[in-house]
């Protein structure tokens, strides 16, 4: 079973630049009966690109597809046989690198691309050798994710980069996020190719679009995506609506102070 692919239209882009992305897809949520994003939202849950491109197309009358049949697989291995399925990552790791190299390109990994797991928690076996986690097994390699988890211990993992996503119903998570320094994904409702608002969060506002290479963004800032799919049609929350445009939100405006994040949290 092949775990990792590279066919992502928004990966792809990091190709014109040095960088190939293999990325793992999981079922997302509780699709598979085991729970992979342990901080979904209804607004994520609904809008989560699971069901993009091909992941998406039924046939009439069905409701499901090869492609989410072979996510439900490979996420239920990774639950009920840990080890075949670590062996599995390890070896497409190691042939997406070589197959990297022979394109001239920068191997990078993004394992949650449609999950939330916490890979630093996973030990692994490579030529006979333990290692406490995927990171650590190769050092020398870039990974990054999309995260609503926070407290993640993953500080001294340096080949390791995590981006906080905000959605619907998490202001405050998202606001402790920016307080321990992390760069913030915000979905905003925008067509494509329209402006992002300047600020957002107190911070500026870097578009996210361009790339899927997180790791490359500047610190300190917002990561505006535009809706896509589903998301468009959002109303949870999780997509962000910029009223009167992006104009609107052209002005800085600083977060609230971290005694007042206190004083909600103990509300």
């Amino acid at each position: 079973m092949k775990l990792l692919s590279t066919g992502n239209p928004k990966t792809l882009k990091g190709q014109s630049i040095g960088y190939l992305t293999f990325i793992l897809h999981l079922a997302p949520a509780d699709l598979s009966g085991y729970n992979t994003c342990p901080k979904a939202t209804a607004g994520c849950t609904a809008a989560c690109l699971n069901t993009a491109g091909r992941g998406g197309m039924f046939k009439k009358g069905e409701t499901t597809n090869a492609i989410q049949k072979a996510r439900i697989r490979k996420t239920k291995m990774f639950f009920e046989d840990r080890i075949t399925f670590m062996n599995l990552l390890v070896k497409d790791i190691q042939l997406g690198i070589k197959q990297a190299a022979k394109k001239g390109l920068i191997p990078v990994f993004r394992l949650n691309g449609t999950s939330d797991l916490s890979w630093e928690k996973y030990e692994v076996l490579v030529n006979e050798q333990s290692y406490t986690n995927i990171f650590m097994a190769f050092p020398e390699i870039q990974f990054y994710d999309y995260t609503k988890v926070l407290g993640r211990k993953v500080k001294d993992i340096k080949n390791y980069q995590l981006t906080f996503s905000e959605a619907d119903g998490n202001a405050l998570d998202t606001l402790n996020a920016i307080r321990a320094g992390m760069n913030v994904a915000t979905v905003f409702g925008l067509k494509k190719g329209s402006p992002m608002p300047e600020f957002w969060n107190g911070l500026s506002v870097f578009n996210g679009d361009e790339s899927d290479l997180r790791f490359l963004d500047p610190k300190g800032v917002v990561v505006g995506l535009y809706a896509k799919g589903k998301a468009k049609k959002d109303t949870s929350g999780f997509v962000k609506y910029v009223p009167n445009g992006p104009s609107a939100f052209s002005k800085f405006v600083p977060i609230p102070k971290f005694p007042t994040i206190m004083m909600k949290m103990a509300a």
